[in-house]
């Protein structure tokens, strides 16, 4: 259901639509409705194909967006609702979610760049965190577990960056807050 909703997906439903519609008014010889509908839709069901041929659908998301509301609200949060709203969302013309983020951390494979799977808000003692789960791909574990410590920092103030291998090719990446930290 999610990739049906996708900006991508709707503009180019939208583009067949108005072509569709322009074809059977053009065999119908109704030129007022033909000429337009042709002429808006052929350039849309295509601009939607391109963007479909581009898209990064969001990563799945674990927790339901109402569950962690109060924390995330809080002023502490914000780097990581900042995060969380960056990663949520459909991308277009890019490799892999973080894209410019994993490159300054040099955690980034041009060929195979690590692929962003799952995102889930955790509540760390009253504090609001994040775990997301990616796929090493062409990076490492290793360079990942040796970046952990500039990890925490780059994302946020008074973070800390926990990784757990996980199954196979799989890590997850906790942004937690640190005890102590405001």
């Amino acid at each position: 259901m999610q990739a049906i909703l996708s900006p991508g997906s709707l503009v180019t439903i939208a583009g067949a639509v108005l072509t569709v519609v322009g074809s059977i008014a053009y065999a119908t010889d109704s030129p007022n409705l033909s000429l337009p509908t042709i002429f808006y839709g052929i350039p849309i069901f295509l601009g939607g194909l391109a963007l479909k041929s581009s898209e990064l659908p969001p990563p799945q998301r674990l927790t339901p967006a109402s569950r962690f509301k109060a924390l995330r609200d809080l002023p502490e949060s914000e780097p990581l609702r900042k995060l969380l709203a960056d990663v949520d969302r459909w991308r277009y013309g890019q490799k892999a979610h973080l894209e410019s983020s994993l490159e300054v951390l040099k955690l980034w494979d041009e060929e195979a760049p690590p692929q962003l799977l799952t995102i889930e808000e955790l509540d760390c003692d009253g504090r609001y965190g994040l775990k997301l789960c990616f796929r090493c791909e062409g990076v490492p574990l290793e360079r990942w577990q040796a970046q952990a410590e500039r990890l925490g920092r780059f994302f946020g103030p008074g973070l800390r960056a926990d990784i757990q291998p996980g199954r196979r090719d799989e890590f997850s990446l906790a942004l937690v807050p640190q005890p102590g930290a405001s």
